[in-house]
């Protein structure tokens, strides 16, 4: 959530920054808050000058008791009385506009970084490097999904039958493949100093609101009605809501955590060809890293973060690249991301396995996500996460591209994971 100082003393940047986000009417936006604010300061005025002169009048009360001016007393007593209703009043016009202000501040996104090209659309995203070598397969190779049925590693229909599309059941060398990479990549985490945590897959709507799913994502979240709880989209949720209502010092920063959860999106809309198989799904495996930090070391902490991502997709010897997304593009509560895509040789086209992003201030603001530097002083954290690694894109592009007539290899960073060298 952006801070109301930044928006009322900077409103021309705020609202360029909106309108380079493409976000809905941005200076109309802008203005209601403004107006808001101003109306809530002008009632918080006349509600303490209402209460000072309140307290003043009781306080007169005993003196004036106590020189004999009873009527004096009683009038006092009276207007008193006026003044505490008109306080109650003053104080519940009060709670209404702060709820309003409250709502509007949720409904804005945060602003985008310097370093955010310009764009709309995911083909003005900006390609940052690529690595790997591109495969080249044999005539007959096939996409994932056929592969998946010829050495049984994935039963999609199974998955229909138990669940519904995009809930796939993995059997076999293919359950263990998925184990195998879970490991991989929490021991990766571990070892560049990461703290792994083992979150619930449930959340309450304070933690939606506090990373940015809710209100923005309200209708891609599952929602269990009796008990008002959200099945979480990723571990981002869980895990970076550890730091809500905290207060940290400087020298904890920056904070580094990672973990293992299942993942479910309802993913309104999703068809075509980008659902076949593993492209899209409703529920999936993932590894997040996540990070709190100071405003002057989350730039390097996000380099940090990019470069642990391509370390892995490197070590699976997975043809990538990493583009820097667009205004246009970038998600509600990001201010710069970074996307990771692996090239799928069967398919021929490039898969997004992960995002990178630091969100700054934006999401520490609603989770009042704050620390003490070395001067005492309280400030905001910057927050930012990672997926490192999404695994069904991951898979998928495993099995396509390392398909052979004998079989499909596995890479060897994760063969001592697997047990083994070789699906066949």
């Amino acid at each position: 959530m952006l801070t109301l100082k930044n928006i009322t003393e900077n409103r021309e940047l705020v609202i360029k920054g909106l309108q380079k986000k493409h976000f809905a009417d941005a200076e109309n936006a802008v203005n209601e808050i403004i107006t808001l604010d101003l109306q809530r300061r002008s009632v918080q005025k006349e509600l303490d000058e209402n209460l000072a002169e309140s307290n003043r009048l009781a306080k007169s009360i005993g003196a004036l008791m106590q020189a004999g001016k009873k009527d004096a007393a009683n009038a006092a007593k009276v207007q008193t009385a006026q003044f505490k209703e008109q306080s109650k009043i003053l104080s519940e016009k009060l709670d209404e506009i702060e709820a309003v202000l409250r709502e509007k501040l949720l409904q804005v996104p945060n602003l985008p970084n310097e370093r955010v090209p310009e764009g709309r659309t995911a083909e003005d995203n900006v390609v940052e490097r690529q690595g790997g070598v591109l495969p080249k397969l044999a005539e007959n190779a096939v996409p994932h999904w056929d592969l998946a049925k010829k050495y049984d590693l994935i039963d999609f229909e199974i998955g229909v039958k138990i669940a519904g599309a995009g809930f796939p059941v993995y059997k076999g060398k293919g359950a263990q493949l998925q184990r195998a990479l879970i490991n991989f990549f929490l021991d990766e985490a571990r070892k560049a100093g990461y703290l792994e945590i083992e979150p619930p897959y449930l959340v309450n709507a304070a933690s939606g609101y506090g990373t940015g799913q809710l209100p923005d994502k309200e209708g891609q979240m599952y929602l269990a009605t009796a008990d008002d709880l959200y099945l979480i989209p990723t571990a981002e949720v869980p895990v970076t809501n550890i730091f809500r209502d905290v207060i940290l010092q400087e020298k904890e920063l920056p904070a580094k955590l990672c973990a293992y959860s299942a993942c479910f999106r309802r993913e309104a809309g999703s068809y075509g060809k980008d659902v076949r198989g593993l492209n899209r799904l409703h529920q999936f495996n993932k590894v997040e890293i996540v990070r709190i930090d100071t405003p002057e070391h989350s730039c390097k902490s996000l380099d940090e973060m990019i470069a642990h991502v391509e370390n892995l997709v490197q070590k699976l010897e997975l043809p990538y690249r990493i583009l820097r997304l667009c205004g246009g593009d970038i998600s509600f509560a990001s201010s710069i991301t970074f996307d990771f895509e692996v090239y799928s040789a069967a398919q021929k086209r490039w898969l997004e396995v992960s995002s990178v992003s630091n969100f700054e201030s934006y999401q520490a603001n609603r989770l009042k996500c704050r620390y003490k530097n070395a001067d005492g002083k309280t400030k905001l954290c910057h927050t930012l996460n990672g997926s490192a690694l999404a695994l069904p894109r991951i898979v998928a592009a495993l099995l396509e591209n390392n398909q052979t007539p004998e079989g499909i290899k596995i890479p060897k960073a994760v063969q001592s994971y697997c047990g083994f060298d070789m699906i066949n």
